[in-house]
């Protein structure tokens, strides 16, 4: 088979992980596929990708009509359905894994109800790793500010920690230090830090979004020729302090005892308007040590005419500094942006994970019916 365009990408440095995960797509074959026709090495999930899947047809149908004879706990029942398709995919990945342990990584959300309770929070996550017990599992913790200590507090006793809804770059500087002073703890005692792996999802179109609204609100000339650009410029002054914070002699020193870098992941990659290239999210963040994880049609958009044509992550880092000037000079409010689009995730996964837990209650309904 010829090189695919996400073959390409793999080349450069970036791991290409697929942003949904279902029954189906363990069962089928299709993750496999993926894995040797679209470089596919990881899969991340969250409520509204589990909602999706399990409203959908009846591929959970006997699965929960053995649970439902045993708990009537709706949160616990969607978890025993959630787990086992992470355990079937993490074990597709596993040979990934084991060839190269940055990568073959299956991502599980912990309940984002708790994303402001820290010590739910954690337990929620330790729970898992216990329960799911995979060298190649990612507990997803949100990047909230009372997520930093439940995060910090996992990796200094060697769990591996997806942080997911970063979007600011204040916010990210924080998540890495949660990192760092987390390896920092679990060498201190006695841990082996190269058994630890993380990544920092930063969330992407939907800082154009927010920011496209407000400056379609401004409407000025100078405020309208700014839109479709802080999310790309954003990213890359995020990569901008990945390579800064994992240099020099304090990350030297945990490097020297094994530890991995805390790599950028590029989330909510799909192009949201129709007016900018459905891939402009995947091609302008193109660079070594990154992943970027991707719906299933924009996988397929890119493989069909995506443009791998350098390390675009590391184009127009002094441009991006400016754009945020140029942004508060027309009047908008960067740190309110990001606040808000930071507090919209959180609610957006709580009302995905409600609904979910309140469809597993209707499909119980169903099946007791029939």
């Amino acid at each position: 088979m010829p090189e695919s365009r996400l073959h390409k990408l793999s080349a450069r440095g970036q791991s290409v992980w697929i942003d949904y995960l279902s029954r189906d797509l363990v069962q089928s074959g299709e993750l496999k596929r993926l894995m040797d026709e679209d470089a596919v090495v990881g899969v991340t999930s969250n409520p509204t990708i589990f909602q999706k899947a399990i409203s959908q047809g009846n591929a959970y149908d006997a699965q929960l009509k053995e649970l439902l004879e045993q708990d009537d706990d709706a949160k616990e029942i969607f978890l025993q359905l959630a787990v086992r398709d992470v355990q079937a995919a993490l074990d597709v990945l596993a040979p990934v894994h084991d060839a190269n342990p940055e990568d073959g990584y299956v991502s599980i959300e912990v309940d984002p109800t708790l994303a402001y309770e820290t010590k739910a929070t954690y337990e929620e996550a330790i729970r898992f790793h216990e329960w799911i017990d995979r060298p190649n599992l990612y507990v997803k913790i949100p990047g909230t500010e009372p997520g930093l200590q439940a995060i910090e507090d996992c990796i200094a006793i060697g769990r591996s920690i997806n942080v997911t809804l970063v979007f600011s770059l204040p916010r990210y500087r924080e998540v890495v230090e949660a990192y760092l002073r987390g390896l920092e703890r679990l060498v201190e005692g006695g841990g082996d830090p190269a058994k630890v792996r993380s990544v920092a999802s930063f969330f992407v179109s939907r800082v154009d979004t927010e920011t496209d609204k407000r400056l379609d609100a401004i409407g000025t000339e100078e405020a309208l020729a700014l839109r479709g650009k802080l999310a790309i410029a954003n990213a890359r002054l995020a990569y901008e302090h990945y390579l800064q914070a994992f240099s020099g002699a304090r990350w030297e020193a945990l490097a020297a005892k094994g530890a991995f870098t805390q790599r950028c992941l590029w989330a909510s990659t799909s192009t949201k308007n129709p007016a900018y290239r459905d891939v402009l999210y995947v091609e302008e963040l193109i660079g070594p040590h990154t992943v970027d994880t991707m719906p299933e049609e924009t996988i397929k958009d890119f493989q069909d005419h995506g443009e791998v044509r350098g390390d675009t992550v590391l184009e127009g880092v002094d441009e991006a500094h400016e754009l945020l000037d140029r942004l508060a000079a027309v009047g908008i409010d960067y740190d309110d942006v990001v606040l808000t689009l930071e507090q919209e995730g959180v609610q957006k996964f709580s009302d995905s994970f409600k609904e979910l837990l309140d469809g597993v209650m209707a499909k119980r309904g169903a099946l007791v019916a029939s």
